[in-house]
Protein backbone atom coordinates (compact mmCIF):
# COMPACT_ATOMS: atom_id res chain seq x y z
CA UNK A 1 0.00 0.00 0.00
CA UNK A 2 2.84 2.33 1.06
CA UNK A 3 4.50 1.71 -2.64
CA UNK A 4 1.37 2.79 -4.56
CA UNK A 5 0.90 5.54 -2.43
CA UNK A 6 4.64 6.59 -3.19
CA UNK A 7 4.25 5.67 -6.47
CA UNK A 8 1.13 7.88 -7.26
CA UNK A 9 3.27 10.96 -5.52
CA UNK A 10 5.81 9.99 -7.80
CA UNK A 11 4.28 9.80 -11.02
CA UNK A 12 1.87 12.85 -10.11
CA UNK A 13 5.23 14.69 -9.89
CA UNK A 14 6.85 13.95 -13.24
CA UNK A 15 3.13 14.55 -14.59
CA UNK A 16 3.46 17.77 -13.77
CA UNK A 17 6.60 18.58 -14.94
CA UNK A 18 5.44 17.31 -17.91
CA UNK A 19 2.47 19.60 -18.03
CA UNK A 20 4.70 22.00 -17.81
CA UNK A 21 7.10 21.54 -20.56
CA UNK A 22 4.03 20.63 -23.05
CA UNK A 23 5.83 17.28 -23.17
CA UNK A 24 3.13 14.97 -21.52
CA UNK A 25 3.79 12.18 -24.71
CA UNK A 26 7.54 12.48 -24.96
CA UNK A 27 7.72 12.05 -20.87
CA UNK A 28 5.63 8.95 -21.08
CA UNK A 29 7.36 7.80 -24.18
CA UNK A 30 10.41 7.82 -22.37
CA UNK A 31 9.45 6.27 -18.77
CA UNK A 32 7.90 3.29 -21.32
CA UNK A 33 11.42 3.04 -23.13
CA UNK A 34 13.48 2.75 -19.65
CA UNK A 35 10.55 0.45 -18.03
CA UNK A 36 10.83 -1.73 -21.52
CA UNK A 37 14.48 -2.03 -21.61
CA UNK A 38 14.77 -3.02 -17.84
CA UNK A 39 12.07 -5.34 -17.89
CA UNK A 40 13.95 -7.16 -21.44
CA UNK A 41 17.10 -7.32 -19.41
CA UNK A 42 16.50 -9.19 -15.76
CA UNK A 43 20.16 -8.28 -14.71
CA UNK A 44 19.70 -4.72 -15.62
CA UNK A 45 16.53 -5.37 -13.52
CA UNK A 46 18.12 -6.96 -10.70
CA UNK A 47 21.43 -4.34 -10.12
CA UNK A 48 19.19 -1.53 -10.11
CA UNK A 49 16.64 -3.07 -7.33
CA UNK A 50 19.84 -4.29 -5.52
CA UNK A 51 19.92 -2.60 -2.04
CA UNK A 52 23.70 -3.52 -1.73
CA UNK A 53 24.43 -1.36 -4.98
CA UNK A 54 25.35 2.35 -4.04
CA UNK A 55 23.48 4.98 -5.77
CA UNK A 56 26.63 6.06 -7.73
CA UNK A 57 27.02 2.71 -9.37
CA UNK A 58 23.63 3.00 -10.51
CA UNK A 59 23.19 6.21 -11.39
CA UNK A 60 26.43 5.17 -14.13
CA UNK A 61 25.36 2.62 -15.51
CA UNK A 62 21.99 4.15 -16.20
CA UNK A 63 24.10 7.38 -17.55
CA UNK A 64 25.74 5.18 -19.76
CA UNK A 65 22.62 3.24 -21.04
CA UNK A 66 19.96 6.31 -21.20
CA UNK A 67 21.36 9.45 -21.35
CA UNK A 68 21.13 10.14 -24.95
CA UNK A 69 17.83 8.38 -25.23
CA UNK A 70 16.20 10.56 -22.32
CA UNK A 71 14.76 13.72 -22.14
CA UNK A 72 16.90 15.89 -19.83
CA UNK A 73 13.73 15.96 -17.19
CA UNK A 74 12.88 12.23 -17.51
CA UNK A 75 16.84 11.51 -16.78
CA UNK A 76 16.92 13.86 -14.11
CA UNK A 77 13.71 12.41 -12.88
CA UNK A 78 15.52 8.55 -12.79
CA UNK A 79 18.51 9.87 -11.16
CA UNK A 80 16.37 11.36 -8.66
CA UNK A 81 14.24 7.65 -8.16
CA UNK A 82 18.15 6.50 -7.33
CA UNK A 83 18.82 8.89 -5.14
CA UNK A 84 15.56 8.75 -3.13
CA UNK A 85 16.19 4.33 -3.75
CA UNK A 86 12.92 4.42 -4.98
CA UNK A 87 14.43 2.64 -8.23
CA UNK A 88 11.98 -0.41 -7.39
CA UNK A 89 8.58 2.09 -7.99
CA UNK A 90 9.69 2.25 -11.61
CA UNK A 91 7.28 -0.12 -12.99
CA UNK A 92 4.01 1.22 -11.17
CA UNK A 93 4.97 4.74 -11.80
CA UNK A 94 5.32 4.38 -15.31
CA UNK A 95 1.31 2.47 -15.33
CA UNK A 96 0.56 5.50 -12.64
CA UNK A 97 1.42 7.90 -15.56
CA UNK A 98 -0.21 6.42 -18.07
CA UNK A 99 -3.26 6.70 -16.33
CA UNK A 100 -2.68 10.37 -15.51
CA UNK A 101 -2.09 11.19 -18.97
CA UNK A 102 -4.79 9.08 -20.40
CA UNK A 103 -7.11 11.24 -18.10
CA UNK A 104 -5.60 14.54 -18.87
CA UNK A 105 -6.10 14.23 -22.93
CA UNK A 106 -9.44 12.62 -22.29
CA UNK A 107 -8.52 8.83 -23.40
CA UNK A 108 -10.18 5.92 -22.39
CA UNK A 109 -8.68 2.02 -23.16
CA UNK A 110 -11.78 -0.69 -24.50
CA UNK A 111 -10.72 -4.01 -24.33
CA UNK A 112 -12.71 -5.65 -27.39
CA UNK A 113 -14.24 -9.07 -27.93
CA UNK A 114 -14.80 -10.60 -31.08
CA UNK A 115 -15.23 -14.15 -32.82
CA UNK A 116 -13.39 -13.34 -35.98
CA UNK A 117 -10.55 -10.35 -36.85
CA UNK A 118 -12.35 -6.73 -37.85
CA UNK A 119 -11.96 -5.52 -40.86
CA UNK A 120 -10.50 -1.52 -40.85
CA UNK A 121 -13.28 -0.19 -41.53
CA UNK A 122 -15.50 -2.41 -38.88
CA UNK A 123 -12.95 -1.85 -36.13
CA UNK A 124 -13.33 2.69 -37.39
CA UNK A 125 -17.02 2.41 -36.66
CA UNK A 126 -17.01 0.64 -33.61
CA UNK A 127 -14.36 3.24 -32.14
CA UNK A 128 -16.67 5.98 -33.98
CA UNK A 129 -19.79 4.48 -31.72
CA UNK A 130 -17.82 4.09 -28.79
CA UNK A 131 -16.46 7.49 -28.99
CA UNK A 132 -19.69 8.95 -29.48
CA UNK A 133 -21.40 7.05 -26.27
CA UNK A 134 -18.27 7.79 -24.35
CA UNK A 135 -17.43 11.19 -24.83
CA UNK A 136 -13.95 10.48 -25.09
CA UNK A 137 -11.23 9.49 -27.25
CA UNK A 138 -10.94 5.46 -27.23
CA UNK A 139 -8.08 3.11 -27.97
CA UNK A 140 -9.55 -0.43 -28.39
CA UNK A 141 -7.63 -3.65 -27.86
CA UNK A 142 -9.36 -6.09 -29.56
CA UNK A 143 -9.28 -9.93 -28.45
CA UNK A 144 -10.44 -13.01 -30.61
CA UNK A 145 -12.74 -15.41 -28.81
CA UNK A 146 -14.71 -17.52 -31.23
CA UNK A 147 -16.98 -19.17 -28.31
CA UNK A 148 -19.06 -15.83 -28.28
CA UNK A 149 -20.05 -16.77 -31.81
CA UNK A 150 -20.13 -13.75 -33.29
CA UNK A 151 -21.42 -9.74 -31.96
CA UNK A 152 -19.03 -7.69 -29.99
CA UNK A 153 -17.99 -7.58 -26.15
CA UNK A 154 -16.90 -4.53 -25.00
CA UNK A 155 -15.42 -3.67 -21.68
CA UNK A 156 -14.54 -0.19 -20.48
CA UNK A 157 -13.30 0.21 -17.03
CA UNK A 158 -15.66 -1.46 -15.11
CA UNK A 159 -18.67 -1.45 -17.76
CA UNK A 160 -19.07 -4.53 -19.60
CA UNK A 161 -21.65 -4.50 -22.88
CA UNK A 162 -22.28 -8.10 -24.02
CA UNK A 163 -23.26 -7.82 -27.81
CA UNK A 164 -22.97 -11.49 -28.66
CA UNK A 165 -24.96 -14.32 -29.90
CA UNK A 166 -23.97 -16.36 -26.96
CA UNK A 167 -25.37 -13.90 -24.09
CA UNK A 168 -28.62 -13.03 -26.96
CA UNK A 169 -28.93 -16.94 -27.43
CA UNK A 170 -28.83 -17.67 -23.21
CA UNK A 171 -31.36 -14.57 -22.88
CA UNK A 172 -33.86 -15.96 -25.43
CA UNK A 173 -33.58 -19.34 -23.18
CA UNK A 174 -34.59 -17.70 -20.29
CA UNK A 175 -37.56 -15.95 -21.71
CA UNK A 176 -38.43 -19.40 -23.57
CA UNK A 177 -37.98 -21.42 -20.00
CA UNK A 178 -39.79 -18.60 -18.19
CA UNK A 179 -42.90 -18.92 -20.69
Amino acid sequence: MLNMQLANKYAKAIFEVAQDDGKIDEYGTDLKTVASEIDAHKELASFLVNPQIQPNAKKDLCAKLFKEELSVSVYNFLMLLIDKRREVLLQEIVREYQTLSNAAQNIIHAEVTVASALNEKQQAKLIEKLEESTGKKVVVRTKIDQSIIGGVVVKIGDRLIDGSIVRQMQSLQKQLMAN
